[in-house]
């Protein structure tokens, strides 16, 4: 009975956390060359040569090879600090306001176990990041969504709604920006509001920058925390990810006032306990190149996003403004999300079903990643889909 109660235990923690669902259109892709792949935030644009220069020279030193320091190495400490001055955010200092952590996920999750408490409620957008929502439930806070709303040419964060779902017990707004999966960026005013319901609710704010610096259409990178009043209520989460194409290594950073850094670090050192140190000194050398390949690689991203709605034109998409991906809006043509991510697998596109990355208006939509597939083949996307969804 004692161990069947613990089971139970369990299936209650995981109850609300479904599977990821890319793993599943990948699995079902297979090595199949003739599909497109559009399921999975990848990309084939390469990482800094400097980057990778230094994080081939790091492997087998002794120095790369260590559990310390816990938090960090102090040089990449600095180069973050320094990478996020340039974008406008406010000073920080490297050893005292800064944690490297294994990515972004441990980032999160790190950041949600300092700010919140079991019950406490947490402010999304719907749809989000799969990964943010189901930490949320992970550390035992309860999600609460703020509708994206898909306006004629871009996505725009319904505001009144979003100052209506505050209640006495939230204690985060968790926002990403650029947004994945929508592509949503947010505008002056709407980083304005998000600001001003921090400040007079007492809120902190969790800001996700993985894809900021990934945006279109001649937009520039924003930090929230150089608004009045942030610097001293929010956690900004980056990685070298996405910006500098470092997926594989898996690092990124907590930036955050100087009297919770105590609490982030303790709660890494449990969780993450120390990111790899010859990958440390790789996204280091990918923040101080002198050309970080950026510009170009946004350039043939907005080319590929291009042909991905010239491909999808007529049909009901949404503009992403930033980051690697853009919705269909299958549930306006009559489909379910999931079967009609298997009716496109079977035209040979693999693309994700939003369903469980938000609430319906994820539930309405399909993802399509455009930033792994070269124009050439984004080419065939249209036949494809329409082939797939017609009635």
């Amino acid at each position: 009975m004692e161990h069947h109660g613990g089971r139970q235990d369990y299936r209650r923690r995981l109850a609300e956390i479904p599977g990821f669902g890319i793993d599943r259109v990948a699995a079902a892709a297979g090595d199949d060359p003739a599909i497109l792949r559009m399921e999975n935030l990848d990309t084939d644009v390469l990482p800094p040569p400097a980057a990778l220069a230094a994080t081939r020279e790091a492997i087998g030193t002794d120095e790369a090879n260590s559990w310390l320091p816990f938090s960090g190495r102090d040089d990449l400490k600095r180069a973050v600090a320094a990478h996020l001055r340039r974008r406008g955010a406010p000073s920080y200092d490297p050893a005292a306001e800064i944690v490297i952590t294994s990515g972004e996920g441990d980032a999160m999750l790190d950041a949600l176990l300092t700010l919140t408490d079991p019950g406490d409620e947490v402010i999304l957008t719907d749809p989000t990041y799969a990964g943010m929502l189901n930490r949320v439930r992970l550390v035992g806070a309860c999600p609460k969504l703020v509708p994206l709303v898909a306006t004629q040419d871009e996505w725009r964060l319904d505001l009144e709604r979003l100052e209506a779902a505050i209640t006495s017990r939230t204690r985060v707004l968790f926002v990403n920006n650029a947004s994945v999966p929508s592509g949503w960026v947010a505008t002056d005013h709407e980083w304005e509001t998000v600001a001003a319901l921090c400040r007079d609710r007492d809120l902190w704010l969790l800001y996700w920058g993985g894809f900021e610096g990934v945006l279109f259409d001649g937009r520039e990178p924003f930090q929230p925390a150089s608004l009045p009043g942030m610097r001293e209520r929010t956690v900004t989460i980056g990685a070298a990810t996405f910006e500098l194409r470092m997926i594989g290594w898996r690092i990124g950073w907590m930036v955050a006032p100087e009297p919770l850094v105590p609490d982030l670090t303790r709660v890494q050192i449990y969780n993450g306990l120390v990111a790899s140190g010859h990958n440390q000194i790789g996204v280091r050398a990918g923040l101080e190149a002198a050309d970080d390949g950026l510009a170009e690689a946004n350039a043939e991203w907005q080319r590929r996003r291009d042909e991905t709605l010239r491909q999808l034109d007529g049909l009901p998409v949404v503009r992403p403004a930033g980051a690697w991906s853009l919705l269909l809006d299958v549930s306006a043509l009559g489909h379910d999300c999931v079967a009609a991510s298997d009716r496109l697998l079977a035209q040979q596109v693999a693309a994700t079903p939003m369903r469980g990355w938000g609430g319906p208006v994820a539930d309405r939509h399909l993802r399509f990643v455009f930033s792994n597939e070269p124009v050439e083949r984004l080419v065939l996307l249209g036949d494809r889909v329409r082939r797939a969804l017609e009635p």
